[in-house]
């Protein structure tokens, strides 16, 4: 399995970036040119990078991050890992699938979200998982509940990781996604992206993305300082979680984590020259973070009929609603879309009524959430 980081920057290692190996890396790059049939657009200029396909145990964006993150908890000697995140969070839940693999136990404290397929598919493989969870009315009351929360005498408190591990040193992780398009850039496997679209929530993939491609650009990988790919982040959390200034601020500490890890061979960029090849796209965020929108809705039906792995509507169709309005706007490409939403199969789910958490009853809370969607969107 590779980690570019390690293969590019000689100074990196296990020891000064310690890392645990879940995924199968590199992930493939495929043809969007059925999509471009379908719209009767493009030509052969669309591609998608498929880290849907991360991990046959649950893939996506978040198996990347937790590499590093689940490395450090292991180098500080925690045996307990801790997510935050909403109900449906792909945080919480790559957490409690990955964390066991590596001999950590997972917990979750969730906060809820509107109803919707996406999340309440992924609420019910969290509730079957080992992970004990714990929930607050809001997102706002994570930090008190974070320094409220108490241990028995003896008990070490669990290494805790913010929403989707948005954190430079979870960024790191996307940065090394970031090399190792360049390497398939350079090995012939797509041509080199005039831009790459990606969905923005917890801004952690964008920050990593935005300072790989850079340092890509730096090291002459597939592309140079001048055909460097434009970062288009669309957002599916709205503002201010998802600005533009705190992409920025996360990829600009991101990037000197790694200067410094590197003892100073990574080149330090800053927000200046990071924020030259971004942007940030809100419009097909819909009503709202877990809701579905329109071009949203579309997109995932495009991609189905053109045989591709299903879009949610929270994540992956509205970031997959620019990269269709690209195709029929005749943008010119080459255009790359990053798949960010695990297409591996989820557990089979039991009824709510008969489910429990990993270590005890499911909070009031979360069994009343999943009962209330479960009647709106229908059991499955």
């Amino acid at each position: 399995m590779s980690f570019p980081l390690f293969e590019l920057i000689p100074r990196l290692s296990e020891q000064r970036l310690p890392r645990v190996a879940l995924g199968q890396f590199p992930t493939p790059v495929e043809s969007l040119a059925r999509l471009e049939r379908e719209l009767a657009a493009g030509d052969g200029d669309a591609w998608v990078k498929r880290d849907d396909l991360t991990s046959a145990v649950y893939g996506g964006n978040k198996v990347r991050t937790l590499e590093l993150l689940f490395g450090e908890a292991r180098a500080r000697g925690h045996s307990h890992v801790l997510a935050t995140g909403a109900f449906g969070s792909n945080h919480a839940l790559a957490t409690a699938l990955h964390a066991p693999r590596v001999g950590l136990e997972p917990s979750a404290l969730l906060f809820p979200q509107p109803a919707s397929q996406a999340a309440l598919d992924n609420l019910r493989a969290l509730c079957e998982s080992r992970a004990a969870l714990q929930a607050v009315p809001h997102w706002s009351l994570l930090p008190i509940a974070l320094v409220l929360r108490r241990y028995p005498p003896g008990v070490a408190a669990p290494y805790v990781m913010v929403p989707g591990g948005a954190t430079p040193r979870g960024a790191l992780g996307y940065v090394a996604a970031g090399l190792e398009l360049g390497q398939q850039v350079a090995a012939g496997a797509l041509p080199a992206p005039r831009r790459v679209i990606v969905g923005i929530g917890s801004t952690c993939t964008s920050a990593g993305l935005l300072v790989g491609l850079a340092l890509a650009a730096h090291f002459q990988l597939g592309f140079g300082p001048r055909t460097r790919p434009r970062l288009v982040s669309v957002r599916v959390t709205p503002w201010p979680v998802t600005s533009r200034f705190r992409v920025l601020q996360l990829a600009s500490r991101t990037a000197r984590l790694l200067h410094e890890l590197s003892f100073g061979t990574v080149p330090l960029f800053d927000s200046a020259a990071l924020g030259s090849h971004f942007e940030v796209d809100g419009r097909y965020l819909g009503p709202g973070y877990g809701e579905p929108s329109m071009a949203g809705n579309e997109a995932a039906e495009l991609w189905q009929r053109s045989g591709y792995p299903a879009l949610d509507g929270t994540y992956s169709a509205k970031s997959a609603a620019r990269a269709v309005f690209g195709l029929r706007s005749r943008e010119a490409g080459p255009t790359l879309f990053w798949s960010t939403k695990s297409s591996a199969p989820l557990p089979r789910a039991a009824p709510t009524d008969a489910r429990v958490a990993g270590h005890g009853a499911l909070p009031p809370a979360v069994r009343a959430w999943l009962l209330r969607a479960e009647r709106t969107l229908g059991a499955r």
